[in-house]
Formats: C-alpha cells, sequence, structure tokens
C-alpha cells in the first residue's frame, strides 16, 4: 500500500468557525502522528469547479502517497456518492462525486475509484449528524487511509472511474492567426487571469517571448477588453500598473497587471462564459 502519512484538506469551509480545526481534530483523534496540512479553506462557497481545479494545481507537488481530502459539497446529505480515487501519478483523493475530480481525471488519471460508505464508514456515534461529512465521512477515511489504518482496497466497491462525475472542459480552438480559451480561474490574491491556453498551442503560431499580442475578452459574447500585451517572462518587464501576458505556473497564458489585480480592474469573471482570444500582431 501506497501510504505517505499525509493528509492535505480542501474545503469551502474559511477559518471563522471551529468546522476545520474539527477535521483536524477527527484526524489526529485517528492518528496522532499524522501530518495534516492545508491546500486552502478558501474557496468560493459551492464552488465546485474551483474545487476541482486547485487540486489540479497542487496535487502532483506533493509526494506519491498523499490523501487530499476536498469537501466543496452543496449536496450533502443526497444522493450524490462519496468517494476515494487512486490517482494515476500515486494519490488519494477522498470527495463527493459531484465534479471535483473533474480536473485531476482529465490532466492527471484515475487509476480506480471506491465509493465509501457512508452509513458504515464514519465517525463512531456521528450517525444522527448528515450535514458534516466533511468532519464525520472524509476527515475520518481520510486520516485512517493516510496513516495505514485502511487500505484503498478496503474502503469500499470499486466503481468505473468513467462513471465519476464530471464538469465540461472546454480546450482552446487555434486557429491559422488566432487562440481562442477561457479564464479558468483566478489568482486570487493578486488579481491575475489563469486562462486554458497552454504554452504549446502558442508555439503553434510561433509566437515567443518578446511578441505584442492583441488581447480580446468575451462575456457571453460580449467584448469587454481589447489591449495589445507584450508576452514577456515576469512581471518586472513591465511598468507598474501596466498589462502583460505570461506563462504561469502551471505552464498555462496568465493575463495580469503589475502590482494591481486585472479582475479588479477590468471586472473579469471565470469560467466558460468568459472568452479570450489571443492575436500575434506583426
Amino acid at each position: 500500500m501506497m501510504t505517505n502519512k499525509q493528509l492535505v484538506l480542501q474545503t469551502d469551509f474559511g477559518l471563522a468557525d471551529g468546522a476545520v480545526s474539527a477535521m483536524y481534530g477527527v484526524a489526529k483523534t485517528v492518528a496522532p502522528a499524522l501530518h495534516v496540512a492545508d491546500l486552502t479553506h478558501e474557496i468560493t462557497p459551492y464552488n465546485i469547479w474551483e474545487a476541482s481545479y486547485r487540486l489540479y494545481q497542487t496535487l502532483n507537488y506533493w509526494p506519491v502517497g498523499t490523501t487530499f481530502v476536498s469537501v466543496v459539497d452543496p449536496g450533502v446529505g443526497s444522493e450524490r456518492k462519496s468517494v476515494c480515487a487512486l490517482t494515476k501519478t500515486g494519490h488519494y483523493v477522498i470527495t463527493p462525486d459531484n465534479g471535483t475530480l473533474t480536473h485531476i481525471a482529465k490532466f492527471f488519471g484515475l487509476k480506480a475509484v471506491c465509493k465509501i460508505n457512508e452509513t458504515t464508514s464514519r465517525l463512531p456515534h456521528s450517525d444522527e449528524s448528515h450535514t458534516f461529512h466533511g468532519r464525520d465521512v472524509y476527515a475520518y477515511n481520510g486520516a485512517r487511509l493516510a496513516s495505514g489504518q485502511l487500505d484503498f482496497s478496503d474502503i469500499g466497491p470499486k466503481i468505473d472511474p468513467a462513471t465519476i462525475v464530471k464538469l465540461p472542459l472546454q480546450a482552446p480552438i487555434v486557429t491559422a492567426d488566432s487562440i481562442t480559451g477561457m479564464v479558468d480561474i483566478l489568482d486570487v490574491r493578486f488579481g491575475s487571469l489563469w486562462t486554458n491556453i497552454s504554452l504549446d498551442a502558442l508555439k503553434q503560431l510561433n509566437i515567443t517571448r518578446g511578441d505584442q499580442l492583441l488581447v480580446t475578452i468575451y462575456h457571453d459574447n460580449a467584448e469587454v477588453y481589447q489591449a495589445k500585451l507584450p508576452f514577456v517572462r515576469s512581471f518586472a518587464q513591465v511598468a507598474l500598473n501596466e498589462p502583460l501576458l505570461y506563462i504561469n505556473s502551471l505552464v498555462k497564458v496568465g493575463i495580469a497587471l503589475n502590482q494591481a489585480s486585472f479582475a479588479q480592474t477590468y471586472q473579469i469573471g471565470t469560467g466558460h462564459a468568459w472568452k479570450v482570444t489571443l492575436r500575434k500582431l506583426s
């Protein structure tokens, strides 16, 4: 069994109350020596897409065998399944089957998935609670798995990874003179836009650093922003508050202002309604 004795938690709970601490407490009660870390607890409430993306952003930088628990669960207590996935990278993810595994399945692959029995495989004496599976089901099973008390094969019946709920993913469209993608997510603290346009897509149009690109952003097909942006290596290559296009830590195109929030300045959001088109200027 691959076990690294590390448990990483992600939720939309925030830190204003005791919910996250309760999850820590359950994990430490199950396995006092277990190392518990936070991915984030600031996922926008109920935003499953964001939870999926943050796992994709982070998972592969943790050692093989690490167990992740992700709880963004607007359907808690409903008929949605609770699952544990073993990724092809050798990591475990315990989460609701509500789309949270979308990016992991697409970019890393799922080797196997087990269904968790929410009635029998849960924190002792928590039977009457049906609204805090993050504590009673996910942190409990995550700690047992990460500490080696529970083997993946014993979690529950295997289910076909192809049947896992997935949110729609759109691939960028590359034409002879342009690339159109979407704003996947924000670099929240700094307000940069992270798109789904890869560096490889830029290379298809022979776009290299130093080029000027015409960047157009649409919301529901209506143009909301257009400007010429330099494609640079780092923020420091443009003046303060000037726009730029760069390659982010996931090797995708980012759009930013140097030391200012692009998203806030231009009121740009994320998701399928927000399109970005890049054209190389001669």
